[in-house]
């Protein structure tokens, strides 16, 4: 009898196992095309990728309020719209987390916290959490490049080398994708390990 509940149980954990690592699978990969997707921002405005007309392409950051690794990625994020938004590649910063389980995530603290930290990107609410699975994004911060010509993934991973500590970053992964799509050319490194907190749902 032992024997049975036993076989029962470790075909449970199997199954769940089995279940999870094709959750986390799932998502866009390198090369790809992505749908278009339609979030509000902090201004109230709703935003679509189709309305960006005059763009090469995409820099987008799953990202939030609370994680520490993500304020840790702040002020580069604000840098890197700085100097790639007139180059054509604008960032898009998207909150993935569900509010009731992450305190500090609503529509309202990503308002307060935009203005803090004076964000010059637009920084939506994945409202029902319907966009960051079909992306498989994990973490906060996690980013995608995006090609405009053809909507195909051209890069996933981390911001940089350093998740934590800006000032020892010795290789610029996202800098480095960006600059060699804007050169006509294919990123180097195409995919690194996103670092970062768990995104949060109920």
């Amino acid at each position: 009898m032992k024997t049975i509940k036993l076989i029962l149980v470790l075909s449970i954990v199997v199954i769940a196992v089995a279940f999870t690592s094709k959750s986390v699978s799932e998502g866009y990969k390198i090369g790809d095309t992505i749908e278009n997707f339609t979030l509000k921002n902090i201004d109230d405005e709703i935003i679509s990728l189709e309305d960006y007309e005059d763009v090469k392409g995409y820099i987008i950051i799953f990202t939030c309020n609370t994680c520490p690794y993500s304020v840790a990625n702040e002020d580069r994020i604000i840098a890197l719209n700085s100097k790639y938004e007139n180059q054509g590649f604008p960032v898009i910063a998207i909150n993935p987390n569900d509010p009731k389980a992450s305190k500090g995530d609503g529509f309202s603290e990503m308002k307060v916290r935009a203005e803090e930290k004076g964000f010059n990107f637009p920084y939506l609410l994945d409202e029902g959490q319907e966009v960051y699975p079909k992306f498989g994004a994990t973490k906060t911060p996690h980013v995608y490049i995006i090609s405009k010509n053809t909507m195909q993934v051209e890069y996933i991973g981390a911001i940089d080398n350093s998740s934590r500590d800006e000032d020892a970053v010795t290789e610029k992964y996202v800098e480095n994708a960006v600059d060699a799509l804007l050169a006509g050319q294919k990123p180097a490194k195409t995919e690194t390990r996103a670092i970062g907190c768990s995104i949060k749902v109920m």
